[in-house]
């Protein structure tokens, strides 16, 4: 069975660590609760074209990652994107049929999923906040998607089937 997807591991790891910097990247002050989940983004462009080299594994080592970059409890983003990438992992082949904005669509429910388990972890230890703003990552990052998959897809040069 030939492979949908074939990207080398260097250059998947390259956008990953590219996605770490980006997520760490300091925002002005007003600007910093809409900032795109740009690890959850690229983990999930990874799972779903070579969900064969990509997985739950890889979002465990950049939740590891990005806990030690944003001095957060150690274990919170692992545990968040090992369920981003398990969740990627059961909905992969539908969702490269769907068009970009259907993919936006269900970018926002698994960012939003996700969203909500990293915040009710938050609540366990005291950093409880009762509005829904921890949705608005989620909401930037579908609205990003589908300039992102079409700015990746040219890169790595994959072709996008109708």
């Amino acid at each position: 069975m030939a492979r949908a997807f074939d990207v080398s591991l260097p250059v998947i790891w390259l956008f990953l660590l590219l996605a770490l910097c980006l997520q760490v990247m300091p925002l002005a002050e007003g600007w910093q609760l809409y900032r795109p989940d740009w690890v959850g983004l690229m983990l999930i462009y990874g799972c779903m074209y070579a969900p064969g080299r990509v997985g739950v594994l890889h979002g465990f080592v950049l939740g590891i990652l990005l806990d030690l970059m944003q001095g957060s409890v150690l274990g919170q983003s692992a545990l968040v994107l090992s369920l981003l990438g398990f969740l990627c992992a059961l909905v992969y082949a539908r969702f490269r049929a769907y068009s970009l904005l259907q993919q936006a669509v269900l970018i926002l429910v698994l960012l939003g999923i996700v969203q909500l388990v990293d915040q009710w972890i938050r609540t366990l230890w005291g950093d409880f906040a009762i509005h829904l703003a921890f949705l608005l990552p989620a909401l930037s990052s579908a609205l990003l998607w589908p300039w992102l998959a079409t700015l990746l897809d040219a890169v790595t040069g994959r072709r996008r089937t109708p």
